[in-house]
């Protein structure tokens, strides 16, 4: 017994992914909806403590793991880099420790105090900003120089490595409250707001191109289809930064540019929400399609959760701008859909993890287009 346990050990940690960090984000962005959700619910920022811990311990276990991966099979990880599907999810790692930056803020405060939870804020912060900005270069940078790009290559994973700037700006949102006024302010917001830019304009490109891929070759291999759910990663976030921004922006700019800043978050919000819910119409309608034809479980599903959650924030900043019922009604309804899909994934994440099933290199062999004959 003794003996197969230690044998299993270099198997189980020689094909340790990038791609694992979307659980933290998966994990931590349950805790911060639900910190945030417009609707009172008892007991709900008490379980959203409880989640944001699971997340930042499981970020802890991670970056630990990620380091011994490295140490022990720096082969093996630098392939990951190589790989033209692998390497988007560098990405996730930078929006990992942001996610966990945000939830300091929402709710680490009360377990572990203001000052404690800022300065572990501000940390993430600066790590997740700084990595994140360097993966939104160097993996499109590797994409026009080294990978071959197949014209039905396109898939929501592209989007992981421009995202992380958006969750940078996001929590940066977050951040301006607890800055001295003055220019620090200021720079902070506008900063943000550039991240903002930079990873939307970025993210439109890439999502255009999904959607050609899609009328084109339909539905690329059952293990990529949930990573259509990322497009929705950056729908949500960019209407949360646009509503944390407007809310934040009277404290370091002038009240005139604060209310522009006010009006832009609601009509921009507002819009891009449609085309989320549109998303999301296609995503369950693809996905569902997928599940009856015998879609297999792998770390891809956690592409179910993050994004659905960013749209969960997203909701709820149009219903603190506009007053609405129905954007909190619509911010309730996402959330169960989210807690939903989050205990489903983690649960089946725990069961193949224990199995071994998740430990494995990724294949091969090219990715089928559905519309491929031979499928």
């Amino acid at each position: 017994m003794t003996a197969d346990t230690t044998g299993e050990r270099p198997r189980l940690l020689g094909y340790l992914g990038p791609n694992w960090f979307a659980s933290v984000m998966g994990t931590g962005i349950v805790a911060n909806a639900a910190a945030t959700l417009p609707v009172h619910v008892p007991g709900l920022r008490a379980f959203a403590t409880v989640v944001w811990v699971i997340s930042a311990l499981w970020l802890v276990v991670l970056l630990l793991a990620m380091v011994g991966h490295w140490l022990r099979n720096p082969a093996v990880a630098r392939s990951h880099v190589r790989n033209p599907q692998m390497a988007h999810f560098y990405g996730a790692a930078p929006m990992a420790l942001l996610t966990v930056a945000a939830g300091a803020l929402l709710v680490g405060t009360d377990l572990i105090g203001q000052r404690a939870a800022v300065d572990l804020a501000w940390v993430l912060w600066t790590l997740g900003t700084v990595s994140g900005l360097l993966t939104a270069m160097s993996i499109p940078y590797l994409m026009f120089t080294q990978y071959r790009v197949e014209p039905d290559a396109a898939f929501g994973g592209w989007l992981m490595p421009v995202v992380p700037p958006m969750v940078s700006a996001a929590t940066g949102g977050l951040l301006i409250p607890y800055m001295a006024p003055g220019s620090g302010r200021a720079t902070l917001l506008y900063g943000c707001y550039a991240m903002f830019g930079l990873s939307l304009i970025a993210s439109l490109i890439i999502i255009t191109m999904v959607w050609s891929r899609l009328s084109h070759f339909g539905t690329s291999g059952t293990a990529r289809v949930p990573t259509l759910w990322i497009v929705l990663g950056p729908l949500g976030q960019s209407i949360t930064v646009a509503g944390i921004l407007a809310a934040d922006a009277v404290l370091a700019v002038d009240p005139r540019l604060a209310e522009g800043m006010a009006v832009f978050a609601v009509l921009y919000g507002v819009p891009v929400w449609g085309f989320a819910v549109l998303w999301i119409a296609l995503a369950t309608a693809l996905t569902a399609r997928t599940m009856r034809r015998g879609m297999p479980f792998a770390l891809t599903w956690w592409s179910l959760t993050f994004p659905v959650g960013t749209f969960v924030t997203g909701t709820t900043q149009l219903a603190l701008h506009t007053g609405l019922p129905a954007f909190r009604v619509a911010a309730a309804v996402a959330y169960v859909g989210l807690l939903c899909t989050w205990l489903l994934v983690a649960v089946r994440t725990l069961r193949a993890g224990l199995r071994g099933a998740l430990w494995t290199p990724p294949s091969p062999e090219p990715i089928r287009s559905s519309k491929d004959p031979a499928r």
